[in-house]
């Protein structure tokens, strides 16, 4: 049988976005995010599915177990919650420091969507992008899931990119709880 997942970016979607976050203890949940992800797994047995560009890797700002850490500190707070991201996959490299060949698995390519849908058995067309940039929107259509995009204050600028690329996500949230508002309806059959 085949599963329905929530990917999310991480960096500005479930954790507060501060610049190449390397410390675990600088990591803040943003709000709604434990409780929407306790939500949609609990009650609609979404798996939840970190898609995360870590370039930070790549220009020698961080290690790999430095992105390790930190996404184990996530899980930690999320555990705290009463659930937890089933699986992680990050793009370590840049186009500026890798070649294309390495660099190909960063969004907008959906090719860690498709990685993730293989070995965790997802079916994508009942599966969602949230994100908070252009790339994640991107990300998602190319893998054709659904998307959502959390419209913050920091980030008004992405709707005007993707409405220069011709692209526009399924639904533009607020913040998380609006986020999980939607995915519920949506696929419940409510939309």
């Amino acid at each position: 049988m085949k599963h329905h997942a929530i990917f999310l970016d991480r960096d500005g979607t479930i954790n507060h976005d501060s610049g190449y976050i390397k410390d675990p203890s600088e990591v803040v949940l943003l709000s709604g995010v434990s409780e929407g992800i306790k939500k949609l797994k609990n009650e609609y047995a979404f798996k939840a599915i970190v898609i995360s560009n870590q370039a930070g890797v790549s220009k020698g700002i961080m290690t790999i177990g430095d992105v390790d850490s930190v996404n184990d500190r996530i899980n930690h707070l999320l555990k705290k919650n009463g659930t937890e991201i089933d699986a992680f996959y990050y793009c370590p490299f840049h186009p500026d420091f890798d070649s294309p060949e390495k660099s190909n698995c960063r969004k907008p390519s959906p090719v860690m969507i498709v990685q993730a849908a293989e070995e965790h058995e997802i079916d994508i067309s009942k599966s969602y992008m949230i994100g908070d940039k252009a790339s994640d929107i991107e990300c998602g259509i190319n893998a054709g899931v659904k998307t959502v995009l959390i419209n913050s204050e920091d980030n008004r600028n992405e709707i005007s990119i993707l409405h220069n690329l011709g692209k526009k996500p399924n639904f533009t949230a607020a913040n998380f709880k609006e986020v999980c508002d939607f995915i519920i309806n949506d696929f419940s059959g409510g939309i």
